[in-house]
């Protein structure tokens, strides 16, 4: 059977099979038959939907409303919003499901579709595999049921907005404070700066003028130079670069250095196991996490747990063990005490906060640990064939490692958002690790169908 969610949702080419109007129906059709079949009593029949500033957005959106309605739900179309701010509004108003169309950081002729629980977390893949089962078995969609409706409610917003500010420390003034802000002429482009104005920073935005197919175009949280550079020239405080869809983000200290999801997530991690409120004196992180995070974390007598790539497999770890902070290098990052979702704006507030406590500058978050040399090499190919079927690849990979020893590591995958097989290398030796990573890419591509 097909398998149409990847890590985070449904994604592809607008236009392009799945993201067709038949397809995306049953989409809305079947997810809420399969959601009702799980028996929950909803305080309502609303489902609420956010889109990012794609040109495709609309009439994807429309295309899942008749699905939605034919199940007989409402629709409520709250216009271009961050992900975060669906999560956070469908618990608030106790919604049936969220629903956000975004490709998150992809570029703008990509486009997807993804799901929230009743409480703000994304679904689980058993649900996810009742809804693909359900759809192959769909021959057809009814029209949509008497009684149901559709509103556009922006005003919405608004809640997220009063929700993030109140996050943001009351004792800690910015009224001096200039900080640079990369909306990615995405989802963040009036949401971010507002939010940070009303708090009374001084701000300077960049790339807010969205047009359909502008978003992620060379800036955002994957084209950082921008936001760095601006963040230095001007002498700001810090920088904060969101991706297409806002639910991730990457920072800049005062000197136009990059602060990553690692950087972001050690100083948080520090910080809370500071105040006594680090659960388990634990973080969720994913095998893409840098040597360097694990190692300095463990010399704080904080435990890395390491998880599958992808946000929603980050939550669930969090879920299981009932902890504080989790995130990917990518800046997809949880405060899960705070938010069930990851959230570029939050975490922005909140590493500004940890900053101002410090009475330092947000250097300082930089120069905590060392990266270790890495190499991540992403190799386009035309099916995902199971690693343990190319002939003696997992065994070249083995024997690689082991002439690294234990302070380098190999990890390998693929996307699960684009049809690449990703080579990660790092170590301390950074020759080593470039010339380790070159070698097991040229093996895998001579022995796999790869369009290189």
């Amino acid at each position: 059977m097909p398998k149409y969610f990847g890590t985070d949702g449904v994604r592809a080419v607008a236009g392009q099979f799945p993201l067709v109007e038949d397809f995306i129906t049953k989409l809305g059709y079947c997810a809420l038959k399969e959601i009702e079949k799980q028996g929950r009593a909803f305080a309502n029949r609303d489902v609420i939907i956010a889109e990012d500033s794609r040109a495709s957005g609309r009439e994807i959106a429309s295309y899942l409303s008749k699905g939605i309605r034919a199940a007989g739900y409402n629709v409520v179309h709250i216009g271009i919003a961050p992900t975060p701010a669906a999560s956070f509004l469908t618990q608030k108003y106790k919604a049936v499901c969220g629903i956000v169309i975004s490709a998150s950081h992809n570029p703008a002729e990509f486009n997807g579709i993804k799901f929230f629980s009743p409480l703000g977390c994304k679904i689980n893949e058993d649900l996810e595999a009742s809804i693909e089962t359900a759809i192959e078995n769909c021959s057809s969609v009814p029209a949509e049921k008497e009684g149901t409706s559709y509103s556009e409610k922006g005003e919405l917003v608004d809640d997220y907005i009063a929700f993030l500010k109140s996050t943001f420390p009351k004792d800690i003034d910015l009224k001096d404070t200039k900080i640079v802000l990369d909306c990615a002429n995405g989802a963040s482009y009036k949401i971010a700066p507002r939010v940070f104005k009303e708090l009374g920073a001084q701000v300077l935005s960049l790339n807010t003028l969205p047009n359909g197919v502008n978003i992620n175009a060379g800036c955002g949280a994957l084209h950082t130079q921008g936001m760095q550079d601006a963040t230095k020239d001007n002498k700001a405080y810090i920088g904060f670069s969101f991706d297409g869809d806002a639910d991730r983000l990457i920072a800049s200290d005062e000197k136009g250095r990059q602060l990553d999801g690692d950087n972001i997530i050690a100083a948080a991690a520090l910080y809370l196991k500071g105040k006594e409120a680090l659960k388990g004196n634990k973080v969720v992180l994913t095998i893409m996490a840098n040597l360097g995070l694990i190692n300095f974390l463990k010399a704080n007598a904080i435990e890395p747990v390491l998880t599958k790539v992808g946000d929603k497999y980050v939550f669930e770890e969090l879920e299981k063990d009932d902890l504080s902070i989790g995130g990917e290098t990518s800046g997809h990052i949880i405060f899960r005490d705070i938010s069930q979702a990851g959230d570029g704006i939050l975490c922005a507030l909140q590493l500004l906060a940890i900053v101002k406590y410090s009475g330092k500058p947000a250097s300082v978050i930089k120069d905590l640990w060392t990266k270790y040399p890495l190499k991540l090499v992403p190799v386009k190919v035309t099916e995902k064939t199971p690693l343990e079927q190319v002939d003696g690849f997992l065994d070249y990979v083995a024997t690689m490692q082991k002439a690294m020893g234990e302070k380098g590591r190999i990890v390998i995958r693929y996307s699960g958002t684009e049809p690449l097989l990703r080579i990660l290398v790092e170590g301390e030796d950074k020759a080593l690790v470039e010339e380790t990573a070159e070698k097991v890419a040229q093996y895998y591509k001579s022995k796999a169908s790869a369009a290189v």
